[in-house]
């Protein structure tokens, strides 16, 4: 009996865990837009999945901020502001900043190693894309992206800092994502992949100071070229 009993939760967990997955990924790519309702018939429809692992995806989401729910209303996709981002990037070098620095002072061989990996995975993809540019390629840039973002800071000794700092990557993908399906000549900012060499050079001389002011505008110009109309 108790084999029945537990199958069902297994089967519920694994379909909820399914759906998460998909939720957020279109959500970070902005298949749905920021307020957009989230109807669960229409949701459950476009997933061929039930309402019940729906819903808890959606409560998942929502207390990760990428979800809102509005009592008696239902659920949205959480907004997106110009001011939100000022702040989303500021708290990024604040936090990221802080990582890198203690990331070179804790740095060995196997983290630089892994780190050169992770740019040259991150400069293969880019390569690929500008040859041949599509969805698939969209989606290895973007885990390429954070995989290298994450090596940085990875050796801080803190997992509550990676962890705070892999959710506000991932607000900062949406960001881009979202500016991206607005505006379709909005392409991945130039000159990035020139910074995230110099970014990893100044790591691997030991230059804590240097890395981490180029981190800073490296995010910087980011925001820049997001705002509308590129405003300063």
């Amino acid at each position: 009996m108790s084999e029945l009993k537990e199958k069902p939760l297994l089967l519920t967990k694994n379909l909820s865990e399914q759906v998460y997955e998909l939720l957020r990924r279109d959500i970070l790519k902005g298949v749905f837009m920021p307020e957009e309702k989230l109807q669960i018939e229409a949701v459950s429809e476009k997933y061929d999945i039930g309402a019940v692992p729906l819903r808890e995806a959606l409560n998942r989401l929502s207390a990760e901020g990428l979800v809102e729910r509005i009592k008696q209303r239902g659920f949205f996709v959480a907004p997106l502001a110009v001011d939100d981002l000022e702040q989303l990037v500021s708290t990024r070098i604040w936090a990221e900043t802080k990582a890198l620095s203690d990331s070179i002072h804790h740095s060995d061989d196997g983290w630089e190693d892994e780190l050169v990996l992770s740019f040259h995975r991150l400069a293969r993809v880019s390569r690929n894309m500008t040859s041949a540019p599509d969805d698939e390629h969209a989606d290895e840039w973007d885990f390429r992206h954070k995989e290298f973002h994450m090596q940085l800071i990875s050796k801080c000794g803190s997992r509550w800092l990676l962890d705070f700092c892999s959710k506000m990557m991932d607000q900062a993908v949406r960001y881009r994502h979202v500016s991206m399906n607005i505006s379709s000549t909005l392409a991945r900012r130039e000159g990035a992949a020139d910074e995230h060499k110099n970014i990893l050079d100044a790591v691997l001389d030991q230059d804590v100071d240097g890395a981490c002011e180029l981190l800073k505008h490296h995010y910087i110009k980011t925001l820049k070229a997001l705002k509308p109309d590129h405003e300063t």
